[in-house]
This record gives C-alpha cells, structure tokens and sequence, in this order.
C-alpha cells in the first residue's frame, strides 16, 4: 500500500508563492504517476498538475501553466509543486494522488499524465492553501 503526505500549505498573500510537498511511504516500488488536484470551497476537485515516473512528462491544467511549477525527486520520493503568482482563486485543499503507470522506456511517445482523477488509485489527505489580503 503506498501512502501520501502533502506538506507546505499555508496562507499567503495575492501575487505569492507556496511549495507543496508530497512524500511517499509504503510501498513506493513502481512506476507511479503523482497528480495534484485542488477543490475549492463549493467545487469540485479539479486536475492541477501531473508527472510520471520518469520526470519527463509534464501535464499542467490551463490555470496551472505559466505560474506552476512540477518536480520529483525519486531518490526521495519526493514530488513538489512551485505555486507562484497566487490569486484568490486558487485557494482550496490540494492533494497529492498516485497511479501506477509505465515503465519509463514504455512510455507512449505524445502521452500526457492525467489529470482526471479518476484514474488515481492513492490519495493523500490535503493540505489547506489560502490566498487572502
């Protein structure tokens, strides 16, 4: 069983920045896929950003791209999220979520991760991101 713990939200300013963390336990042996996925207050949890395994697959939602940033770190089972620019309107809980995908070399050449939550199998339990004056 693999098991996820986001870390690194708070409250901040607009025009601000955050770094969300996501750690790894368990079972980690795999070829997993770490999504992030935020649900505001009254809103359905929505795709934010993705990876796989390889770190070389990057899939960002269109309020993600620009100001957001992916990265992994498999050696410590890592993946973090750069958040800059923040507005009000990313204000929510994040979490972190896992699925299994492709061994590295096999995966499909044009294929993104994806965002749809659907398809991830682990979650972690959130962390509270507010963006206020």
């Amino acid at each position: 069983q693999l098991q996820l713990v986001e870390s690194g939200g708070g409250l901040v300013q607009p025009g601000g920045s955050l770094r969300l963390s996501c750690g790894a336990s368990g079972s980690t042996s795999g070829y997993y896929v770490i999504g992030w996925f935020r649900q505001a207050p009254g809103k359905e949890r929505e795709g934010v950003s993705c990876i796989n395994h390889g770190g070389n697959v990057i899939n960002h939602a269109a309020p993600a791209k620009g100001r957001f940033t992916i990265h992994r770190n498999n050696a410590q089972r890592t993946v973090s999220l750069q958040m800059n620019g923040l507005e009000p309107e990313d204000t929510g809980v994040y979490y972190c979520a896992a699925v299994q995908g492709p061994a590295d070399d096999d995966w499909p050449e044009f294929r993104l991760c994806s965002l749809n939550e659907e398809e991830y199998e682990y979650w972690g339990r959130g962390t509270q991101v507010t963006v206020s004056s």
